[in-house]
């Protein structure tokens, strides 16, 4: 990632740190891989444990209710222990959940292994977060971030093409079971290659502190403005393309819209290709235009909002395939935008709650999936598979994301050129 030279004092960047920190992503790219695999499977899930729709959301639900209360724990892992043990924690849990459910011959053991994958996922994200601003200077924390999204959606893309193929080639159990072995390639890679820190940027020690510290990171970096809107924009954002990807995009395009599964797999897959462009594009504006976050967030949840809309309440039996290809296409910006809430509660906190705030932060679209996922599931059962009234609480949540920000968004806007000032002046009156 070129740019201008590291500002005295800051991490090195340069190629060593970007082998580090790759090895760092690999993991979250297994992670997600690992994740999203039910997308593909849903159909299949839902066939080989006779399940209804209903039950079939819970897998979801429930690793994402896993994966979002972990969130803070996982800030203050970090933050108190580094990246290299909670990545390294993280592979062994994700890769056994992957493996066990494989193995599962039962829905209730499905549902275990689901939970431990989401355990594991959870100690992936905010590890790499950490890693990127251990490695790289601050102004290139926008770009750090966006290419983290981007390596993640290349393992949705992963899970997207090759693992759907795979279930439905070599069967349920050996497409599991063989993906479980990334796993374990990247454990392998993190304990022989990863470093928390370059040489000469070691964080200072931290006492321990037990409840009191625990207490004390988690209300100072929620006192603070930007962190708690860095956690409505996730929230508010993330949601739409999450549901669709993890679950309910392929029964939503085969069994409403009358598509072949060929064909959805095409659109999932155009999902994660426009992921990866506008990542890129988002990441480049808002590290030269810092003002462009808000307008960039609010923008994607208004397009979004308008094409859901207009697929929904098309009059006809189905919405024309030009119209889904919009759709999906306004879905791919839905993650780099759920990115711009760290550079919101980045900023607003000091090195030493770095991955506590990006805790609190990463929770926001993980709840709103959570219950976006449930509540489609309770709907389509209620209404016998109605998809236009079950999919319109996507609205409810975005206009309730939506209503936070713009309360949030002055106060943090102040506060945010508080620190700036003040660190100018501090800048200033530095003895030399």
């Amino acid at each position: 990632m070129p740019g201008d030279p590291p500002p005295e004092g800051a991490p090195p960047g340069g190629r060593r740190a970007l082998a580090v920190w790759g090895t760092g992503v690999s993991v979250y790219f297994v992670a997600v891989i690992f994740r999203t695999s039910l997308g593909v499977a849903g159909l299949d899930a839902a066939d080989r444990f006779h399940v209804n729709a209903s039950a079939l959301s819970t897998f979801s639900i429930l690793q994402l209710l896993v994966y979002a209360g972990m969130q803070i724990p996982v800030g203050l892992l970090v933050d108190r222990l580094g990246t290299k043990k909670v990545l390294a924690l993280g592979a062994v849990l994700f890769t056994a959940g992957q493996l066990g459910f494989a193995f599962s011959p039962t829905y209730g053991t499905a549902l275990a292994s689901r939970a431990l994958l989401g355990c594991g996922d959870a100690l992936t994200f905010i590890s790499v977060l950490r890693l990127g601003s251990r490695w790289f200077p601050a102004g290139r924390g926008p770009l750090v971030a966006q290419f983290a999204g981007l390596v993640g959606m290349a393992g949705n893309l992963v899970s997207t093409l090759v693992l759907a193929r795979l279930l439905h080639g070599i069967g349920w159990t050996a497409a599991f079971a063989g993906s479980a072995v990334a796993g374990a390639v990247v454990l392998v890679l993190v304990l022989l290659f990863l470093k928390d820190h370059p040489e000469g940027h070691e964080p200072e020690p931290l006492p321990h502190q037990g409840a009191a510290y625990v207490r004390r990171q988690i209300a100072a970096s929620w006192r603070e403005p930007g962190t708690r809107l860095g956690l409505w924009v996730h929230f508010t954002t993330q949601f739409p393309a999450m549901v669709f990807l993890l679950l309910w995009g392929l029964p939503f395009l085969v069994e409403a819209q009358g598509l072949s599964r060929a064909v959805a797999g095409e659109l999932l897959t155009l999902v994660v290709l426009s992921n990866m462009v506008v990542g890129l594009v988002y990441g480049q504006i808002v590290a030269r235009h810092h003002g462009a976050r808000l307008p960039l967030a609010l923008g994607t949840v208004g397009t979004t909002a308008a094409l859901w809309a207009a697929t929904l309440a098309y009059p006809g039996p189905h919405a024309p395939v030009w119209l889904l290809i919009v759709l999906c296409t306004v879905l791919g910006a839905c993650g780099p935008a759920s990115m711009l809430g760290f550079d919101f509660a980045r900023p607003a906190n000091p090195p030493e709650r770095q991955g506590t705030a990006s805790g609190i932060t990463n929770m926001g679209g993980f709840v709103a999936s959570m219950t976006t996922l449930f509540a489609i599931g309770v709907l389509l059962d209620a209404t016998g598979d109605d998809y236009s009234l079950a999919f319109s609480v996507v609205f409810v949540l975005q206009a309730a994301g939506v209503s936070q920000i713009l309360r949030l968004r002055g106060r943090a806007a102040r506060r945010e050129r508080e620190r700036l000032v003040a660190s100018r002046v501090e800048t200033v009156h530095v003895p030399v």
